[in-house]
């Protein structure tokens, strides 16, 4: 589908808000952009799995973890949601602050923000939004590559992300934002590629 907007014109959250419900999108500065095609069962299964053990760990926090589709309005302080130019829809977030909470969206910087990336999204995922996200205050961002069986962990500190910890299967990935939390990456990541258990009733060489 060829994104819905006239040649230089500045979309914002309420034009995004308009459009049909078919496909999923992103504003990125009043541009639009198409998500990729529906993600891999890989993707999906890495999903569930952070979600789940970020719901277990934060159950007595008052936080909400949340995954997408779910529209995150990133505007400078007394713009109104509905003038955004900058809509973002993360894998997975963790939002803390009630105030955030929209109904609809969420509003401002979540605590933290997960991606899973996929060949057609890396670029975007490590470039272009660690640093929209790093802007708008996300206190820690984790990059997964599911392929690879990394995951990348930026943590804001003064403003800005410095290198990220580069943590593989073998890692317990502890946050900044949430001390508490202690995730066994090797648990999320799942086993190498061709190391699978054959699943129950399959044939047998």
């Amino acid at each position: 589908m060829a994104t819905p907007q006239p040649h230089g014109r500045h979309l914002t959250y309420a034009d995004l808000r308009r459009w049909p419900a078919e496909g999923r999108w992103e504003l990125v500065h009043g541009e639009a952009h198409e998500m990729s095609p529906a993600p891999s069962l890989l993707h999906q299964e890495i999903v569930l799995e952070i979600a789940v053990a970020l719901r277990a760990a934060l159950a007595e926090s008052g936080c909400r973890v949340l995954v997408a589709p779910v529209d995150v309005v990133l505007a400078p302080p007394g713009t109104p949601d509905e003038a955004a130019d900058t809509v973002l829809q993360p894998d997975v977030l963790v939002v803390c602050d009630p105030a955030r909470l929209a109904g609809t969206h969420v509003r401002g910087a979540p605590d933290l923000v997960v991606e899973v990336v996929s060949p057609a999204t890396a670029y975007r995922d490590e470039g272009l939004k660690r640093d929209l996200y790093e802007r708008a205050g996300v206190a820690e961002y984790w990059i997964v590559h599911p392929v690879d069986r990394l995951v990348l962990r930026y943590a804001l500190d003064e403003g800005r992300y410095g290198r990220p910890d580069v943590l593989g299967p073998d890692d317990t990935l502890r946050s900044t934002r949430f001390p508490d939390l202690a995730l066994d990456l090797g648990a999320v990541l799942g086993p190498p590629p061709g190391d699978e258990e054959p699943a129950e009733g399959a044939a047998r060489a």
